[in-house]
């Protein structure tokens, strides 16, 4: 960026677009949902504009402070929003830019190449949503503020000292009559995206510091990220649990056809693939146009260089384009001025220019790499030569399940109690592990609706199982073949076509121990690795069976922790008797439905994927070979002993 558009940053940089009247009405069509997801939305908008003036060259420290009343203050060192006066509006580009619904300097090409929060709504929905939120500007020597209350200004933008820090801080509170569900923030949820800022913008350096809680020293939880290498070291931290089959992370930054490309990765001794796609800091988890170009480019490459060394003579068959990507770690992360976004989250990138841009990337940067490392390429193509036998042995076994499945005209899996309804979308099924729960699942539901198939114990580890070991598994073709979908396309050995899906809720219900977390925990991971898309589309649930049944005389509750046990015990004072359960089995049909199945009364935790990185990462560690993460992991989250997917 020149000096004289530096200088030019200014009130006639800031655009307004539209107004902001429908944002309270309807949050949801802002910031996606108004429960946790949304809540936490809110900080990463506004974080956003941050990492924007980051992008642009004018800041590298960024502060998030969660405040004793929840509130969230997110202060950066860039220029500090213009407080002149807008022209057009006749008030301060403060004003404008907190209290105009997609206003901002992004939007001026001139101020802002690229921005990650052109996919967001801008730091004006955080206003909308809050209660109270307080804007300071420290700027050319003077420190100016400005105040509103759920999105309407309290006063002009007003002088209140002098400053030799440039920068801007916000500090807000969401509306509790906007967010019913919860006001807390989880400082887990927040560490894990500035965490991954971090890495998708190298040198800078982002705080996350929790003032509600004090550590045993007596000071408040805090952590700092930063790195240097950027995506190089993001491969490394999400692949920490897994073997590398070559030396280090293969990686490339630069720009093609004016669009600026960052690549890393690496292989490993897993049978999976874990490609992550960025566009200007937001995680398109849905892909796109530069997810297509690095497939393209890895491929072309690899294929080359396979066939002139020969080691492919010997093959009887084609390489495939999954042969390539298994054990495969990778990230793509693109700068683009315009994103076009669509897919069914809008996190699908659709500029065509992308994919030649990254195609030529990816290639130049392997062939240079496999050139210069010649023991690392062959144990690339070796790779790739296995995962093409495998390939070739799990689509016998993949048909196999197919021709099980329902379109293909077989048979239902013997153990499966169907429901009578046809219209998916009212259907639900549960996995229930064993015979025992599942007799009492089938006595206690609905059968109009609620379907069971009983899982035989614990199902395969598919994190270190080859894919013709998962497809030959008798309980996993079981769950194919009740849900009805098909796998498989010349692109990609494990895509799910949902079409024929048979019920729209998938209910994995365990019992509520160790045993049945783990299995819970299994199946999840097999559902994570091999129909993400279930996941994706919000079809996988987790039931919640209560831990203790409480009674005193004709009365009865139940508890689903400790600590709900505890609170009913003491307000039935004395002569209680408490039952705890120890499996789904121990429960009659009656208690079963009343506690777990029934819609009116039960609770159903919908999975979701949030970060497809940390997920990747926290299964690959769960359900790998590497022991001391696992224990550390379990050691820290025992006490809540549930995984946020």
């Amino acid at each position: 960026m020149s000096e004289e558009v530096k200088k030019n940053y200014s009130a006639d940089s800031i655009q307004a677009l539209e107004g902001m009247e429908h944002v309270r009405m309807r949050p949801s069509m802002y910031i996606g949902d108004v429960g946790v997801r949304g809540l936490h939305h809110l900080v990463y908008e506004v974080v956003d504009n941050s990492i924007d003036e980051a992008m642009a060259g004018h800041c590298d420290s960024i502060d998030v402070i969660i405040n004793e009343d929840n509130s969230v203050s997110v202060k950066d060192n860039g220029r500090g929003i213009p407080i002149d006066l807008h022209k057009k509006e006749g008030v301060s580009a403060l004003e404008v830019v907190m209290t105009k619904i997609g206003a901002g300097g992004k939007f001026d090409k001139d101020s802002y190449k690229v921005s990650g929060g052109l996919h967001g709504v801008g730091v004006s929905c955080v206003n909308a949503l809050s209660e109270h939120l307080k804007a300071v500007v420290h700027k050319d020597g003077k420190i100016w503020e400005q105040e509103y209350e759920r999105g309407k200004t309290l006063y002009p933008v007003r002088h209140i000292g002098e400053t030799d820090f440039n920068g801007t801080i916000v500090t807000f509170k969401p509306d509790g009559e906007i967010f019913k569900q919860t006001l807390e923030y989880s400082y887990d949820t927040l560490a894990k995206r500035l965490r991954e800022l971090a890495f998708l913008n190298k040198g800078i350096k982002i705080s996350l510091i929790d003032r509600r809680f004090k550590d045993e020293k007596g000071e408040f939880i805090e952590e700092h990220f930063h790195s240097e290498e950027g995506l190089k070291e993001f491969i490394r931290f999400l692949d920490a649990t897994r073997e590398p089959i070559i030396a280090d992370v293969i990686s490339m930054e630069g720009e093609k056809n004016d669009i600026p490309v960052e690549v890393a990765m690496i292989y490993n001794n897993s049978y999976n693939e874990n490609l992550h796609s960025y566009v200007n800091n937001i995680n398109t988890h849905e892909g796109g146009t530069h997810l297509a170009g690095f497939r393209r480019g890895l491929t072309s490459t690899l294929k080359k260089y396979a066939d002139n060394s020969g080691m492919l003579d010997k093959l009887k068959f084609e390489i495939a384009g999954d042969d390539f990507r298994e054990g495969l770690t990778a990230i793509v992360s693109v700068k683009v001025s315009e994103p076009q976004f669509e897919g069914q989250t809008k996190t699908k990138l659709g500029n065509r220019e992308v994919t030649s841009a990254v195609s030529q990337a990816v290639s130049e940067m392997l062939e240079n790499y496999l050139e210069e490392n010649p023991n690392d390429a062959k144990t690339i193509v070796q790779k790739v030569i296995l995962a093409a036998q495998a390939r070739h042995a799990a689509k016998k076994a993949r048909e196999m399940v197919q021709r099980k499945t329902v379109m293909s005209g077989g048979g239902l899996p013997g153990k499966l109690s169907d429901c009578s309804e046809q219209d998916p979308e009212q259907c639900e099924v549960f996995l229930v592990e064993g015979d025992s729960a599942g007799g009492t699942a089938k006595q206690g539901r609905d059968r109009n609706f609620q379907a069971i198939l009983p899982l035989r114990g614990k199902i395969l580890n598919v994190e270190k199982a080859m894919q013709h070991k998962v497809f030959e598994n008798e309980e996993i073709r079981n769950i194919y073949t009740a849900l009805g979908v098909t796998i498989g396309t010349e692109e990609d050995s494990k895509a799910l076509n949902l079409t024929k899906l048979r019920y729209h809720k998938v209910v994995i219900m365990c019992d509520a121990d160790v045993d049945g977390s783990h299995i819970a925990t299994l199946i999840l991971t097999f559902f994570f690795r091999y129909m993400r898309e279930l996941i994706e589309a919000g079809h996988i649930y987790i039931a919640t069976p209560p831990l203790y049944l409480i009674k005193k005389g004709n009365r009865k509750r139940y508890a689903w922790n400790d600590k709900e046990r505890d609170e009913i015990t003491n307000e039935y004072a004395g002569g209680v008797a408490v039952q705890r359960y120890k499996g789904l089995g121990e429960m009659n049909a009656e208690q079963l439905w009343d506690t777990t199945m029934n819609p009116e009364f039960r609770t159903l935790r919908q999975v979701t994927i949030d970060n497809g990185g940390e997920a990747d990462r926290i299964f690959s560690m769960l359900m790998g070979d590497e022991v001391p993460p696992r224990r550390e992991f379990i050691e820290k989250n025992a006490v809540y002993a549930n995984i946020d997917v």
